[in-house]
């Protein structure tokens, strides 16, 4: 059966106003014309309208809706919901921010700044970010980019829904780290030697002997060996050993590693922490430590 503009409009209640407006988009495609040039439609279309007012009523946006007819509704609603998540997940940070502001007796640049910084990083932005900056500190090495790309999931954690002040603060100066300038060149000049080196290691054999590295420097941890004390001495001297041998390098080259180390890569992993809410510092992070200063102690 065929129906005019207007016959449909009564049929739908939907106003011929936004049933044209369909049409001239391609939501609703007419399927012919009367001779006097009236639009014609039919019980195809008519169910079709149906499932387009649905759908604006729940939020899908009009280009995806257009585009159902190369897509399953299912696909169309999975991405819908996503993307209603996220706006959740945005709306509830915002609600953490001003739930904390109100809580004080004045508002002050910080809670602004937060508004502000949550309003124009939302998930998009924010995985963009994430890749120009693995893209620029990757370079053009294949072992660094292979390595950032496993790391890149846990760059930047998502958000608890009900994340609080300090959580939103980690995440937020986590963002101003990726935007960096001078922390990407500094992380792109970082261990320069190992990484011209490591696309020839063995993993498996670099793994074992990293494990090793830190089994013993947390042995000396937990026997309480202060990275300064003499008793440090030959332990950073065989760990130091160690690394050399399974990074195919000197001695003085592995030194130079810790000793050119910044600061702010390790503040970025427990600013990762501060919005997981996991503990910090883990093992790892210790044992390097205790190293790094015992280096500098006994051979720097």
């Amino acid at each position: 059966m065929s129906y005019t503009i207007g016959q449909l409009a009564r049929l739908s209640g939907l106003p011929v106003k936004t049933i044209r407006f369909y049409s001239d988009i391609g939501v609703l495609p007419e399927r012919g014309r009367t001779r006097s040039g009236y639009r014609l439609y039919n019980d195809e279309d008519r169910g079709r309208l149906e499932l387009v007012r649905a759908l604006r009523e729940i939020g899908v946006d009009l280009a995806t809706i257009r585009s159902l007819g190369d897509r399953d509704l299912g696909e169309v609603l999975s991405l819908h919901l996503r993307t209603v998540e996220a706006q959740i997940r945005s709306l509830q940070r915002t609600r953490a921010v001003l739930r904390a502001t109100l809580e004080r007796d004045e508002v002050s640049d910080d809670d602004l700044r937060r508004l502000n910084a949550l309003g124009r990083l939302g998930a998009a932005e924010t995985a963009a970010l994430v890749n120009e900056f693995v893209d620029e500190v990757s370079g053009e090495n294949p072992a660094r980019q292979k390595w950032l790309a496993g790391l890149r999931p846990a760059m930047v954690p998502d958000l608890p829904d009900d994340p609080g002040i300090e959580q939103l603060d980690a995440w937020l100066e986590l963002t101003e780290l990726l935007s960096d300038d001078d922390f990407r060149a500094s992380l792109r000049e970082m261990g320069g030697e190992f990484w011209e080196k490591a696309g020839e290691l063995d993993p498996t054999t670099w793994h074992e002997a990293n494990t090793l590295i830190v089994e013993r420097a947390l042995a000396a941890v937990r026997d309480g060996v202060a990275p300064e004390s003499e008793a440090a001495a030959p332990v950073v001297a065989g760990i130091l050993a160690l690394m050399a041998d399974a990074q195919g390098r000197t001695p003085e080259s592995v030194v130079r590693d810790y000793t050119e180390h910044d600061p702010r890569a390790e503040r970025y992993w427990e600013l990762v922490s501060v919005v997981n809410g996991t503990p910090w510092p883990p093992e790892s992070v210790i044992a390097h430590d205790w190293i790094a200063v015992a280096l500098a102690r006994h051979l720097g």
